[in-house]
């Protein structure tokens, strides 16, 4: 077998072994709740919503329609991860393209682990004159390794253990952000 159709089958056998933490229908009552919260704040705002590339995908996705108010989206790829399983500098991809200047900012990522990359991005917009930033996450890693100055979202869907993540945009070496629910790898079957 080459080692690609070994990769293919490697991960597959990582969702075979995952252990579903949210099921899809309960993400998505998770983010209905959410978008009540972030309604409460945001409705009149205008604000400027910032997805996260690539692992905010999946939430802006499924969140931005739940919001009904008058908002502008764009896009922000900074990462620490680059489908790899350990963090390291913060990488800027791409800026956006909508001028931060003066607005209100939403930034949508999947998960709150260090906070590392979340305080880079509301640091960056604080940095090109954003009025305020907030910050709405799928998930937040529950433990005491917080290392940014930045130690929660202002938005939290969920919360989870501290294992490894994947689903709804969060990914595993760069596959299964798509799937249906979150799952936590098994580290036990993964080698």
């Amino acid at each position: 077998m080459s080692g690609k159709n070994t990769d293919l089958v490697h991960l597959q056998r990582v969702m075979d072994n995952a252990a579903c933490l949210y099921t899809e229908n309960q993400v998505e009552q998770a983010l209905d709740e959410m978008a009540v919260q972030i309604s409460a704040v945001l409705a009149d705002k205008n604000p400027l919503v910032l997805c996260v590339m690539n692992g905010g995908i999946v939430l802006t996705g499924r969140l931005a329609p739940r919001l009904n108010f008058l908002l502008q989206m764009d896009y922000i790829h900074a990462t620490r991860y680059r489908e790899q399983l350990q963090g390291s500098d913060l990488q800027w991809r791409v800026t956006p393209a909508t001028d931060v200047k003066g607005r209100i900012v939403l930034v949508l990522d999947d998960i709150f682990d260090e906070g590392e990359t979340l305080a880079g991005i509301k640091s960056w917009c604080e940095g090109k004159g954003a009025e305020k930033v907030y910050a709405a996450v799928l998930i937040d890693k529950l433990h005491d390794r917080k290392t940014a100055s930045l130690k929660k979202a202002d938005f939290t869907a969920l919360t989870a253990e501290d294992k490894y993540l994947f689903g709804y945009g969060m990914d595993y070496k760069g596959y299964w952000r798509n799937a249906p629910g979150i799952y936590a790898v098994n580290f036990s079957v993964e080698a």
